[in-house]
């Protein structure tokens, strides 16, 4: 037998030794395969099982259920129902315009309404339903469930959507709701909002009033619902779903019943009216007329009857109640008359000449009544509203001090309050026209002021608030929503002004007889019953300019002038004037007369207030029974049918 040669065994030690490295390299990779795999599979198993689970489920939002808003006694002001509608899928649908020819066969269907769906379609993936039309009665839905084997890609839906219960009464204070807009979301008030509701197609949110600016209360927050989905995004079906928290119910401090009449009495003009509790700040009505269907801007308003609310020349889109300024005429002789007797500038028992104007550098300033009252105490430059008496007082007070009382009353100042377009108004001063106009103050301009022409410009809020801080010498301040999700807000009651109550005692008696004396400018307002008793202060704003050659002429009658050119008529009042209760303010744009026209509106809202209702009418002078009698059956008539300024033809 051959032996191996000594080559043969220093090769079978080398291949012995390969196999050994290679066994082993061979070894170590199983083992960290092995590690690798058990890592994989019991380490991160919850991991590596939830990416498995989005590649085939999906999480889409649910919208909550917006919050409800109620007034003081529990009136539902803004409410949700369900809302039958008709949606298209369509990657469902095939053919669409052969889809939506079928459907309009079936069911009646604006045409404008089929338009905007294919758009809202064109813009959306396939697989996202499109609203073609919402609020379809029962039997068109059971049509269109009855029918779906030759209606495919289009269903009948429920959802909630919002409705408005007491429509144009409420429709400035409550605002309305409508789908988020790119506007909204790049300019608007939700720019830097990034609630992922709002990316839902055609979430609705609010757009004005409180429904606007309570919208983070209100909206509540989302629920889920985990879909499967095949690899193209299409729905196979609902696996589980979490609904969300519904949006915090408000209650504000309007008495509907009270908001309702307010808005009635208005009816026919182009106006405004406020009514504050003097104990607490609270707004018991809130009114612009004329007002419109905040239901028709939820459900889509047409086009022929939004043009109808924006070229109305009474602008009923307005909520002339807090944006609207306004020269508040001789009402602001309360600011001009405090502000000099608590600098000591005039006397209480003082006259000052009224001849029928005053000459200052030149120039007639002319008071309203041509012949003049002659020697004017300050009780009676209120209760005749003597122009010239103001203009004597303001050169010695001067209009630093005047502004500074202002807005000591509420005057050129912005309150806060849930609404929209509130505006601040102008308590103008020296240091304002300077940065306003580059120009120095005049005394021209200080006279004018004086008796709430000129630069100064005030809202009906604000001048309710002046006069609910003169009747109270409190700093009351106007609240408009009383709870949120049952939680009171912080009164408006208001600490002291600091003024002197001599002063205020006397202002207010002179407001007193400016209703209830023979010779004051707002007799025609009066009441008779002692808890009735009413004081206040008319005004008359002129809009346009009275040159000396018509005053040569004799001054045009409003009756006799366009009605955009004729003076705003405005009114202010608190009752009872023994323990006061509510203060009031009436603005009726291009009115006229202030105590002839909106006087008596302030009257029968004020005894509206005080009286929960009707007043007797034992509380009205013996020879206006008659004529009220039938003005409260008119007004429950129109509150009945809910006939109030609405859009006008």
């Amino acid at each position: 037998m051959k032996r191996p040669t000594r080559s043969d065994a220093l090769i079978q030690r080398r291949f012995s030794r390969r196999a050994l490295v290679l066994g082993g390299l061979q070894a170590g990779v199983v083992g960290v395969l092995g590690w690798r795999m058990h890592s994989m599979q019991v380490d991160h198993a919850d991991e590596f099982r939830m990416l498995a689970e989005e590649n085939r489920i999906n999480i889409r939002l649910l919208p909550p259920a917006r919050g409800l808003i109620f007034d003081r006694n529990g009136v539902l002001l803004a409410g949700n129902e369900q809302n039958y509608r008709i949606v298209i899928t369509r990657e469902d649908a095939g053919d669409i315009e052969e889809a939506f020819a079928r459907l309009t066969k079936l069911v009646d269907i604006d045409p404008e309404l089929v338009e905007r769906a294919k758009e809202e379609m064109a813009r959306r993936s396939p697989f996202v339903p499109v609203t073609i039309a919402d609020r379809v009665a029962w039997e068109d839905v059971a049509k269109i469930t009855a029918n779906a084997p030759a209606l495919p890609g289009i269903t009948a839906d429920v959802g909630l959507s919002r409705v408005y219960p007491l429509g144009s009464d409420t429709a400035h204070v409550v605002g309305y709701v409508g789908p988020v807009s790119d506007y909204d979301l790049t300019e608007g008030y939700l720019a830097e909002d990034d609630d992922p509701l709002l990316q839902i197609p055609k979430f609705q949110v609010g757009k004005t009033g409180a429904e606007s600016r309570m919208e983070d209360q209100l909206r509540g927050s989302a629920g889920t619902r985990r879909i499967e989905v095949n690899a193209l995004g299409r729905v196979m079906r609902e696996l589980d779903r979490e609904d969300g928290d519904a949006g915090a119910d408000v209650q504000l401090t309007i008495d509907a019943h009270l908001q309702r009449y307010v808005q009635a009495r208005l009816e026919g003009e182009s106006a405004a009216a406020v009514v504050i509790d003097t104990e607490t700040g609270d707004i018991r009505a809130m009114a612009s007329s004329p007002s419109f269907d905040p239901n028709l801007f939820v459900r889509g308003i047409s086009v022929a009857d939004y043009n109808g609310l924006l070229n109305d020349n009474h602008v009923p889109l307005s909520g002339k109640a807090v944006s609207g300024g306004y020269p508040p005429g001789s009402t602001f002789k309360l600011v001009t008359s405090l502000a000099a007797l608590e600098a000591g500038e005039v006397e209480p028992e003082e006259t000052i000449w009224c001849g029928g104007y005053t000459n200052i550098s030149g120039i007639r300033f002319h008071c309203w009544r041509p012949g003049g009252h002659g020697n004017v105490s300050f009780h009676e430059s209120i209760k005749q509203s003597c122009d010239c008496y103001y203009y004597e007082a303001s050169q010695r007070v001067g209009i630093d001090k005047m502004a500074e009382m202002a807005r000591k009353l509420g005057l050129g100042v912005r309150h806060d309050l849930p609404l929209s377009a509130i505006t601040p108004g102008i308590a103008p001063d020296k240091a304002w026209k300077r940065e306003r106009y580059g120009e120095e103050w005049r005394i021209g301009d200080t006279v004018n002021a004086s008796i709430g022409q000129g630069y100064v410009l005030a809202s009906p809020l604000q001048l309710a608030v002046m006069t609910a801080r003169v009747a109270t010498g409190r700093s009351v301040t106007p609240r408009l929503v009383h709870t949120i999700d049952g939680v009171e807000q912080p009164s408006g009651r208001g600490e002291s002004l600091g003024l002197n109550e001599n002063n205020l005692r006397r202002l207010r008696a002179a407001m007193y007889d400016v209703v209830n004396h023979q010779r004051g400018t707002g007799y025609g307002t009066r009441t008779v019953l002692d808890e009735a008793k009413i004081a206040g202060k008319s005004g008359t704003s002129q809009v346009r300019r009275i040159t000396p050659e018509e005053r040569a002429r004799g001054v045009t009658s409003n009756d006799d002038l366009p009605w955009n050119r004729r003076d705003h008529a405005l009114w202010v009042d608190f009752a009872p004037f023994d323990n006061p209760r509510y203060a009031v303010c009436v603005v009726v744009e291009h009115g006229g007369g202030g105590s002839s026209v909106a006087g008596p509106i302030g009257r029968d809202i004020t005894l509206q207030a005080l009286y929960d209702g009707d007043p007797p009418l034992e509380a009205y002078p013996s020879n206006m029974r008659g004529r009220m009698a039938e003005q409260q059956e008119h007004i429950r008539g129109l509150a009945a049918q809910g006939a109030t300024a609405t859009i006008r033809a």
